[in-house]
């Protein structure tokens, strides 16, 4: 097979003209943990005409590190100078509710995550600007000089659901250490776990036919390539996106767009032309002038071998159908129909008795279909009392008026009744809840002491994700409107905390 199999990602050359472009791709969506930075970063600026205005700091392109809020540094900052900086701590990035509506979420972006952090390094140009704001003093930029995440990270494996309160990521090391990473892990998780809930929603009303994922051009350009992978763990077949083939292996497709029927004299013209480039097997797009005639023409130039056609006008409902009979009086049994225009996951729904082949998803998908994030937060959980590495924590909470938190270190178990669907997300609160035969633990070691352990190919996180949506309620698997689809619920030494906190009061604005 060419190219790189799923989930084995291929670094952008370091020869183009903007190494600089090939390094903030690298920054974007990583590559499985590899450090890149001897092979695309930045050797010097860019040509005065470049599209691209670099800063004098651009030979840092490579780092992830100032993917940051600045308050993040000005609390490490603070917190050094009260010798409060490097007490023992767990953060936890969860979310309080899922969306309006939806009865689950999917963990997406992990590997992303995992590489951004093996490039979150204070470099020498990040170090000068943050000097030059003013940002960091002498003690805290020998400190960012050094940094090196020593921690542990444990999180849900991706392509698994989550749930209201479930501790999505749990990250353990000194305050320093790991509230700087909040930013970066939030951005990560919100937009790559949205786009996934979207499409894995769209994959369950799509009903085993397959989707495209096409939305590149309406997201950022990064963003699209994140959006691919998103949406391909979650189960959709392919993406129109190259750049998201060659950095993870996925699956690329694509065809033509009514440009380029209205190229030629004539639409029989642009036929022949698709045709003898890329065989009778080819997807022609027939509703650029009269979707009778084009059928009939592709129908005739294949000989009735016509490999698809593309419908992306009109109520597909009723002209799905129409289409699939004319097809059929042509001898041409065996083309298929793809329809795209501006699908969601209630059009495919609505489609579920059409003779619809595959979809074409683009706007919808990238943009989390309505909720373009998870509303994960990273809240402070639990804290030693000084930084010695086996000081004892003790649980932290927020009291805040509908935004509160349960402080304590997580551990999350799938509760599987005796028909192995699931039936409750159990979650211990400084204990490990207690399984029976059909439970299952959903967390898994992500960073050990510092070393980067839970990398894998994206693969495995699509076969996740299948095992666990095949593990759903039948009312989890609704698309209409619907409730969370198991309960979650909290366990300490003292017994069951009863229903989940989170859900209770006026929900928080940004959740």
């Amino acid at each position: 097979m060419l190219g790189p199999r799923p989930g084995e990602p291929r670094g952008p050359p370091a020869s183009r003209t903007g190494r600089a472009y090939a390094a903030a791709q690298s920054q974007f969506y990583g590559h499985n943990g590899a450090v890149l930075g001897a092979s695309v970063g930045l050797s010097g600026r860019l040509p005065a005409h470049s599209w691209l205005h670099l800063p004098d700091y651009a030979d840092a392109m490579t780092s992830t590190a100032l993917l940051t809020d600045m308050y993040e540094l000005t609390m490490i900052r603070a917190a050094m100078h009260a010798g409060t900086a490097f007490r023992r701590c767990t953060f936890e990035l969860f979310p309080r509710r899922l969306p309006p509506g939806r009865s689950y979420g999917v963990v997406a972006g992990t590997g992303r995550a995992l590489a951004a952090l093996a490039e979150f390094r204070f470099g020498d140009a990040e170090i000068a600007f943050l000097r030059e704001r003013e940002i960091a003093d002498d003690a805290l930029a020998g400190w960012l000089a050094d940094y090196r995440f020593s921690g542990d990270i444990r999180g849900y494996g991706e392509g698994e659901l989550f749930f209201s309160g479930s501790p999505v990521v749990v990250v353990e090391g000194s305050f320093a250490e790991a509230v700087v990473l909040e930013t970066l892990l939030l951005s990560v998780f919100n937009h790559d776990s949205a786009v996934a809930s979207a499409a894995s929603r769209m994959t369950l009303a799509a009903e085993d036919r397959p989707i495209i994922e096409m939305g590149g051009r309406r997201t950022h350009e990064y963003s699209a390539v994140a959006s691919a992978r998103a949406a391909w763990v979650a189960g959709f077949g392919s993406s129109s996106d190259l750049e998201a083939g060659r950095t993870w292996g996925i699956p690329v497709s694509g065809t033509a767009a009514h440009a380029f029927t209205m190229l030629f004299d004539s639409e029989a013209d642009a036929f022949r032309a698709q045709l003898a480039a890329q065989g009778s097997d080819t997807t022609l797009l027939v509703d650029t002038y009269d979707v009778d005639a084009a059928i009939r023409l592709g129908v005739e130039l294949t000989g009735g071998r016509l490999g698809a056609i593309r419908l992306d006008s009109g109520d597909l409902s009723t002209e799905v159908a129409r289409v699939r009979k004319l097809l059929d009086s042509l001898g041409a049994t065996s083309t298929r129909i793809i329809v795209t225009n501006d699908l969601d996951e209630y059009q495919i729904a609505a489609l579920r008795g059409a003779p619809v082949d595959g979809f074409g998803v683009g706007t919808s998908v990238v943009t989390g279909s309505g909720h373009p994030t998870c509303g994960m937060v990273y809240k402070m959980v639990s804290r030693a009392d000084s930084d010695e590495p086996g000081a004892k924590q003790h649980p932290v909470y927020k009291k805040s008026v509908n935004k509160n938190t349960i402080g304590g270190r997580k551990i999350a178990m799938r509760q599987i009744d005796e028909r192995g669907r699931a039936s409750a997300e159990v979650i211990g609160v400084d204990i490990t809840p207690r399984p029976d035969s059909n439970d299952r633990f959903v967390m898994r070691d992500l960073v050990c002491q510092g070393e980067i352990v839970g990398t894998e190919p994206l693969l495995a996180a699509r076969e996740r994700h299948a095992s666990a949506l095949a593990e759903l309620p039948l009312a989890g698997r609704r698309i209409s409107r619907a409730e969370q689809a198991i309960p979650t619920i909290f366990v300490s030494e003292e017994g069951e905390f009863g229903d989940n906190v989170y859900l209770h009061g006026k929900p928080p604005a940004n959740l």
